[in-house]
């Protein structure tokens, strides 16, 4: 899920460690990642997500509680906790917006007790652009933020769906947008491949700490295997 071009030779590497140590469990696991599921040389998550030879993907929980826990297993949480805003296998959102003016604020660091902090009345009004309906980090997990505090996405006088993460940062860095909520993993990214538009953003507030993106395999992955694929996990990525 955090497969960005710029990134893809450090993802690459995190699956061959975890390749090699399904092999020495005797699991014949795939020389490279899936990256094109389609005519057109794209990537369905949803097709892949549900393929019922599907070894080891990861997910976002929004897709999860809209059915996809029916057809998949979760193996293993990521560790966020070199990002701020993570804890653990714990992660926030980073509510961004642009910078105004010649002497900008400061960003409002994550909180260390995982409560959202949202400045509503700087909100209130503004555009807001996601990445997709059924992202917990992107809407789902600021939608019940905002219901905790008596309030809903109608608090933004527009909600612009952008399709990605990145795509959102964009809108908002271009003026099409005001407002953006980035799980913190993808802020981090964002600010390493893109640090002049991320210089010029700012954060606003935090939506609170959730689980992150599960790994998962197919339901019907045999238990065999899925105790192979745990073992595996944490062995090529450790607090996995």
């Amino acid at each position: 899920m955090y497969d960005w071009p710029e990134a893809r030779a450090e993802v690459d590497a995190q699956w061959a460690r975890l390749r090699e140590a399904l092999r020495r469990r005797g699991i014949d696991a795939p020389e490279a990642l899936t990256r094109e599921n389609t005519a057109e040389g794209t990537l369905d998550l949803a097709v892949l997500w549900r393929d019922p030879a599907l070894l080891f993907a990861q997910t976002c929980w929004g897709p999860m509680e809209m059915g996809l826990a029916d057809h998949v297993q979760v193996i293993g949480q990521p560790d966020y906790s070199d990002c701020e805003g993570g804890q653990g296998e714990l992660y926030s959102s980073a509510v961004v917006m642009r910078r105004d003016g010649p002497s900008p604020e400061k960003d409002v660091r994550a909180p260390p007790d995982g409560l959202a902090v949202l400045p509503l009345d700087r909100l209130r009004g503004k555009s807001f652009a996601f990445n997709g309906t059924d992202s917990m980090s992107g809407v789902l997990a600021l939608t019940r933020d905002l219901e905790a505090l008596g309030e809903s996405l109608a608090l933004f006088g527009e909600r612009i769906e952008t399709g990605g993460h990145r795509a959102s940062l964009r809108a908002v860095a271009q003026g099409r947008a005001d407002v953006a909520a980035i799980d913190c993993r993808s802020w981090k990214l964002f600010g390493r491949f893109e640090p002049d538009i991320s210089r010029r953003m700012q954060v606003v507030g935090w939506t609170a700490r959730r689980k992150g993106l599960p790994f998962i395999t197919a339901g019907s992955t045999p238990r065999s295997v899925v105790v192979a694929l745990r073992d595996a996990l944490a062995e090529a990525m450790p607090a996995s």
